[in-house]
Order: structure tokens, then sequence, then C-alpha cells
């Protein structure tokens, strides 16, 4: 009803399922995977108006929600360290500099430490590219791009085998969704899970990853840094996210701007990788400890070991042509263990 001022954006948690699934099935069958991630929005969303917020917790309770935000941070260490290794002293660079303004900034400032993070990598692979290491910085094709030009859309098409592979994924961010609808709820004063409802922010939030994935974009997710930024500033009118939306849209359509952005060196992401795909296993850490996981109990920790192990390991369960594994299959086996595997009678 547009009443929540909620910022979405590419989620991060998509990113190696993608990678991986378009090898596997292609960008377009990938893409009909994402346009399902929607869909398990849509069905969380009714699910919760019929059975209320307590159902999401039940069928996807701390133990298994934990080491399934574990395992995306972890599946991608591996893409930050390669990115990462294509030159370390730019790696290193940003990271640092993403470290020193998320830990010592002030104001705004400290409200984008990935965004300084690449400004300083980038400046100083531009320095280097001058006085020590040539081709570390290309501006040929920002000068050859237009000035205006569309992204390169790609449709879905169907592929049951990406479908399955993306569903299990979407349990992250929905997760993540409520407890992005709750700190906007501490922020602005206001309750939004009641007005206008957590069932309708899910459902927005599924219809946008549709919309996205319909045109060749990753699904995309609440925007926790976004939170912060009415916190500091006070302004929380969903006006002032429109138009923060608008400008994203206009610069997208810039060639030179989206030229621009792809001269950024490898090794200049890579560093911010590390720090990005490390936070978010870390998250999945904190969710276990904020929520008193107790590890000492055999049957919490026969799960997160299940999870982590198959998660890490790439077991891949296999008929025929089709193949499930991955984030996937490890989620769907914490699932069934939490409802199969009994408790104990204080629990």
């Amino acid at each position: 009803k547009g009443k929540v001022p909620i910022f979405l954006g590419s989620s991060f948690a998509f990113i190696a399922p993608i990678v991986k699934a378009t090898e596997l099935f292609g960008l377009p069958g990938t893409l009909s995977g994402l346009v399902a991630v929607g869909a398990v929005y849509g069905i969380m969303s009714l699910l919760v108006r019929m059975r209320g917020v307590g159902f999401i917790s039940r069928l996807f309770p701390p133990v298994v929600v934990g080491p399934v935000i574990m395992l995306i941070g972890l599946s991608l260490a591996g893409t930050g360290v390669q990115m990462a290794s294509s030159n370390w002293a730019l790696a290193l660079v940003a990271l640092t500099t993403t470290i020193l303004v998320s830990m010592f900034g002030k104001g705004l400032l400290r409200l984008i430490p990935i965004f300084a993070g690449i400004v300083v990598g980038y400046l100083t692979a531009v320095v280097f590219d001058d006085l020590v290491i040539t081709d570390l910085v290309n501006f040929e094709p920002v000068k050859d791009a237009a000035w205006f030009a569309l992204p390169n859309f790609v449709r879905p098409e169907l592929c049951w085998e990406a479908i399955i592979f993306m569903i299990p994924v979407a349990i992250a961010p929905v997760i993540e969704h409520i407890g992005d609808v709750y700190a906007i709820n501490e922020v602005t004063g206001k309750d939004f899970v009641k007005d206008p409802g957590l069932h309708r922010t899910m459902l927005g939030d599924g219809l946008a990853c549709v919309a996205a994935s319909f045109i060749g974009g990753p699904p995309v997710t609440t925007y926790s840094e976004v939170t912060g930024a009415i916190s500091l500033t006070k302004i929380a009118d969903p006006g002032v996210i429109r138009i923060a939306a608008i400008f994203g849209i206009l610069f997208s359509v810039i060639g030179k701007m989206s030229a621009l952005l792809k001269t950024i060196p490898e090794a200049v992401l890579g560093g911010i990788m590390l720090l990005l795909f490390g936070t978010i296993a870390a998250v999945g850490v904190n969710s276990l400890v904020k929520n008193r996981v107790d590890l000492g109990n055999t049957r919490n920790l026969v799960i997160v070991s299940i999870i982590l192990i198959l998660g890490i390991g790439g077991a891949e369960f296999s008929v025929g042509t089709f193949n499930f594994g991955g984030i996937g299959l490890s989620a769907v086996v914490g699932v069934l263990l939490n409802r199969i595997l009994p408790k104990s009678k204080t629990e």
C-alpha cells in the first residue's frame, strides 16, 4: 500500500546459486528459477495471512536458518578469493578501507563503507596504472559507450531443474525480510507488521522478484543499509525511497556510467567480496547465537552439522539428468531433520 519505507535491491544471497545455475541450465532457464523465488514469497505471504507469523518460525527455526545463511556466505568464499587473487595489493587496499570506514567512519560515511572501499581501491588502481602496473584500468570502453543504453533484457524459459535448484535459496531472504520489517518498525515507531501487514510486505517483495526475473535481473531483497540511513536522518517518508529508486533507474540507462563501473578491477571487487561474503556467513552464526541455539544439545548439533557438511561438501542427489544439491539440498534436509528428530521434554 506504499506505506513502508523499505528499499529493495539485488540480493547477494543469490550470487553463487545464479552463477552455478547459469552454468548448468543457461541464463534463461535460471531466470525461470528466479521467478519461482517470487512465487515462494507469494506462498509465504498467503501462509502468514492464514496462519500468522509464527508459522514461518516453526517451519524455519533458527537451528535451520542459521546454518543455511552460513552456507550462502561460505559457498561464495572461493569466488571472492579468486577475484582478489588477480591482484592482492588492490584487494587489500579495498578491504582495509572498507573495514576502517565501517569501524571508525562518522555520520553518513559510516553508512557507505563498501562504496568507500571501491572508490579508494579504484583510485589506487588508476594511480598504479599510470606509475607502476599497466592495464589495470582501461577507459576505452567508456569512450566508446553511448550516453543512453538500455540493459540487455533476457526473458526466462521454463526449466524445472532450475526452479527446484533455486526455490530453497529463498529461505534466507524471506527470513531477512521479516527481520527488516521488524527493524523498520523500531526505527519509525510504527507497526508495519499490522498495517499494511507482513503478508503484504512479503507479497510486495515477491512481486518485485518476479518483475526483476522477467526482464533478466536477479531477485531483490530488503536493504538493511537503508534502514540505517533512515535511523540517522530521521526521514521515513516512503516518497523519499521512491525518489531514490527513480534515480537508480535513471543511472542504469546511462551507458557511460555502466561502462565506467565495468572498468573497476576485479581485484578491487574481490577485496570487498571477502568481507561481504564473510559477513553473510557471520550473520548465520549470529542468528544461532542471538536465538540461543544450544549446540550442546545433540539434536541441534546433528541438524547444524549435517546442513553445513552437505553444503560445503557439495553433496548432490541425482535422478537421471536431474541434479539437486548445494544450499537447496542442505536446506531441505535441515527442514526434514527438524521435523523428524524428536525433541526433549524441556524443548
